[in-house]
Parts: structure tokens; C-alpha cells; sequence
């Protein structure tokens, strides 16, 4: 029984056949009493799937490496291969963001991670020399649906998380899902230093899928409240600031994907390292890239995420700076160093546009002149919608970069010609950021009462 004036305890979340009717993490006592823990389960379990995901979307960086000249593929037929991938990774984010709110984030999660024993298996199947390209090809294009785990595990935990908190979670489930990427290149490595094949490689990763799914079925919830209208997905393709947030990913998110899949061939085909010793390297970009990519959640919580970005791409230009150099020079040293340190800068970046995101819907939401938990709601509506857009067009920078190398090494015989290209779009990507995010509204010259009522639209803090 409630006591006079004593504010009632909001309601328990309930729970029939997985689903959670009542969800409000704004609520400072909702949160604090039932909403964390739940929260942090459900991102647990969320970054296990999305992690697979990844590993199962760039395994063909890896098997690459394995496929010498008995399979008959040259370097231009490698990044045709991994651009291909890459592509289906983006494409499917789409309808994958969606498949939350149709079907309920733990159903879909179960459906995603059960999904990859597809390209896994079939990969088991065809990995061998003597395969066709064409087959390869097609094989290669069913990992792509690995690349959608991470659209709609990311759609799913931003419900779950109030604003505040939204930087640190949505950079702990991306940053858990990327760190598949090199997890994937370390078993490479210990399989190649035991002289094992590429068929060992992926036989260790079809239980793991499954185990994936079970404890998603078992663990995870569906939120009602995240069963958005299809009207979301058309307001959110219509504001323009989700396709300049989809242009700063592609220099983000975009950089990290496709690096990863371009590492350690550009190691093997412009520094002549065998298999093994590129396999020693590639995995260590990756990896601290996705360590840090919750460290540029919680810094842009702090300082803001456009003010990190800015400076992140500033970062990006220079340490691509010096890949031309360390390129034109062939020093393996210098070039391994920046490579690596520019990993860890789209790392940064990629936390730190996320973060963006849920904050710019919020301060349109606000200018407008809603509040509370209205604005919120708004928010959260249309930022969800917008991360599978985002994400998507983002992860298409990953066929560029691997496309760009092509024909550098057809045009040069090196990766130079990329590299330059690669530093003027980071020198845009700063621009847009400074213009759209950073550059302050001018204040009117004689204020009236009314346009002092209601809030100017500035995303410095976002």
C-alpha cells in the first residue's frame, strides 16, 4: 500500500512468453531497481551473438590468407571476394534493425545467431583447391549476414538503455561484437602455427554459433515498448542528420571494417610477408580498435560525441599521413605502427558517432518543444530507426576501402593511391563534423520573449 503523497514504485516489468509489457529507463527508480540488471543482461548476451556475427561476416579475411596459389586466386580476385562480402554485410543491416521491432529483440537475436551456421557450414564444405571463383563468390556472400547482427543487436540494446547511459552500452555492444573480427585472425594464427587448415577454423565456430542462440533464447527479452511503426523507418530516412551521421560512419565504422579485411593482404602483397607472419599482425589493429570503441562511448558521454569525432578524424588524417609515407618508403616498421594506430582511432570514432546519434534526435526532440519522457520517446523512436540506416551506409565504406585497394595494387602495384584517397574523404568527414555539429546557431539580434521560451537547436553536446 502506498503511503500519502508517497510517489508509487512504477510496475515490474512483466514477462509473458518472454516479453517485458512495461519498459521506461528514464525513470531514475525504475532503472535503479529492476531496469539495470535486466539492461545488462540482455547487452550481455546480445554482444556474445553480435561478436559471432562479426567473426562469421570477416572469416573471409582469414581464409584468404590460407588459399595459396594452388586455389588459383590472384590479389585482384581476393578483394573482389572480400568487397563482395562486405557488401552483403551493409545491405542486410537494414532489414535486420527492423526485424526487432517486427519479431522482439530476443527472438530475433535467437533467429540471427542460428542463421550463421548457414555461411559457416557451407564455407566448411566448399573450402578447398579446386573450388570454382564463382563459387567461392557465392559462398563468400552468404557471410554477409554476419554484418546484420550488429544493426539489430544495436537497434535492441538502445532501447534498453536511458540516454545517459546510451554512450558506455551502445560502445560496449559494438565494441564486444567488432572484437570478433580479430578473435577470428588469433584462431587463424594458432591454427596456421599448428599447420592446420581452414576447415579446422571453421568447425571450432559451428557449436559456438549454436551455444550463441540457446543463451539467447534463454536469457534474453522481448520490449514491448520497442515495437516501433513503420512510419519511424520513413521519418528517420527523411532527416537529413541520419544521412550525415551515415557519411561520418563511413569514415568511422566504414575505415575499421574494411581495414580489417584489407590488412593482411596488403601485408602480403605489398610487403611479401607469407601468411603466418601476416597473421601475426593483422589481428592486433582489430583488436585494440574494438577495445577502445566503448572508451569513445564514454568519452563522448563526457565531452560530447561531435567534439571527439572532430578531433578523431583529425587523428585519422594524420596517421593515414603517414601510411603514404611509410608506403612510398616501404618501411614495414613505420607502416604496421600507423596502420595500427589508425585502427584505434576508428575505434574512438566509432564509438563516439553512436553516441551521436541518440543525442541528436533528442535535441530535435527537445527543440520542438517536447519533454520528459515524451522527448525521450521521440528520441529513442527515431534514433532506433535510424542506426540500421546508419549502419548500413556505413559498413559501405568497407567496400570502398577494399575496392580502393584493388585497383591501387592493379594501378601501382601498392596500396599509396588508396591511402591518398582515404585522406581527403577523412579531410571531409572533419568539415561535415565542424559545419553540421560544432559550428553554434547565431543567437538573434533582438530576442523576443517567445523565441527565449524556446530552446535553440545546437548538437555541441551531443
Amino acid at each position: 500500500m502506498t503511503a500519502p503523497g508517497q510517489v508509487p514504485a512504477p510496475p515490474p516489468p512483466t514477462r509473458g512468453g518472454r516479453w517485458i509489457q512495461h519498459w521506461d529507463p528514464e525513470d531514475e527508480t525504475f532503472w535503479k531497481r529492476t531496469g539495470e540488471p535486466i539492461a545488462r543482461r540482455n547487452l550481455l548476451f546480445s554482444v556474445l551473438s553480435e561478436h559471432i556475427g562479426f567473426s562469421v561476416w570477416t572469416m573471409w579475411s582469414v581464409l584468404v590468407l590460407f588459399m595459396g596459389p594452388e586455389y588459383g586466386l590472384g590479389p585482384a580476385d581476393k578483394f573482389l571476394l572480400t568487397s563482395l562480402v562486405t557488401l552483403v554485410g551493409a545491405v542486410v543491416r537494414v532489414p535486420y534493425t527492423f526485424a526487432v521491432a517486427v519479431f522482439g529483440g530476443r527472438n530475433w537475436t535467437v533467429v540471427s545467431a542460428a542463421l550463421l551456421l548457414v555461411p559457416t557450414v557451407a564455407a566448411f564444405t566448399v573450402m578447398e583447391p579446386g573450388t570454382s571463383f564463382s563459387t567461392f563468390l557465392l559462398v563468400g556472400l552468404l557471410a554477409g549476414i554476419g554484418g546484420g547482427n550488429f544493426a539489430s543487436s544495436m537497434t535492441n540494446i538502445n532501447a534498453f538503455f536511458p540516454l545517459r547511459k546510451k554512450g558506455w552500452a551502445l560502445g560496449l555492444n559494438a565494441g564486444g561484437g567488432n572484437i570478433g573480427v580479430p578473435v577470428i585472425q588469433l584462431a587463424a594464427l594458432a591454427i596456421i602455427g599448428a599447420s592446420g587448415g581452414p576447415r579446422v577454423l571453421l568447425g571450432l565456430y559451428i557449436p559456438l554459433i549454436a551455444v550463441a542462440a540457446v543463451l539467447a533464447a534463454l536469457y534474453m527479452d522481448n520490449l514491448a515498448t520497442a515495437r516501433n511503426d513503420t512510419g519511424a523507418a520513413k521519418d528517420a530516412a527523411r532527416d537529413p542528420h541520419t544521412w550525415i551521421m551515415s557519411f561520418l560512419y563511413i569514415g568511422t565504422f566504414g575505415s575499421f571494417i574494411g581495414y580489417s579485411f584489407a590488412f593482411g593482404q596488403v601485408l602480403q602483397n605489398q610487403f611479401d610477408r607469407t601468411p603466418l607472419e601476416a597473421a601475426y599482425v593483422t589481428f592486433v589493429g582489430p583488436l585494440l580498435g574494438s577495445l577502445i570503441r566503448p572508451v569513445g562511448g564514454r568519452l563522448a558521454d563526457r565531452y560530447g560525441g561531435s567534439r571527439i569525432t572532430l578531433w578523431n578524424f583529425v587523428g585519422m588524417g594524420a596517421a593515414t599521413g603517414v601510411l603514404i609515407v611509410a608506403s612510398t618508403q616501404k618501411s614495414l616498421v613505420l607502416f604496421t605502427v600507423a596502420f595500427v594506430v589508425l585502427f584505434v582511432l576508428t575505434g574512438l570514432g566509432n564509438g563516439s558517432t553512436y553516441k551521436m546519434i541518440p543525442g541528436i534526435f533528442q535535441a530535435k526532440a527537445l527543440a520542438r518543444g517536447l519533454s520528459g519522457e515524451e522527448a525521450a520517446a521521440h528520441g529513442r523512436r527515431l534514433s532506433g530507426a535510424s542506426m540500421g540506416l546508419i549502419g548500413a551506409v556505413g559498413a559501405l565504406g568497407g567496400v570502398g576501402i577494399n575496392l580502393a585497394f584493388r585497383q591501387s595494387f592493379l594501378s601501382y602495384g601498392s596500396g599509396t593511391g588508396a591511402f591518398v584517397a582515404f585522406l581527403a574523404f577523412y579531410a571531409v568527414c572533419l568539415a561535415v563534423t565542424r559545419a553540421v555539429y560544432l559550428r553554434r546557431p547565431a543567437r538573434p539580434a533582438a530576442p523576443t520573449a517567445v523565441a527565449e521560451e524556446k530552446p535553440r537547436l545546437s548538437y555541441a553536446e551531443v
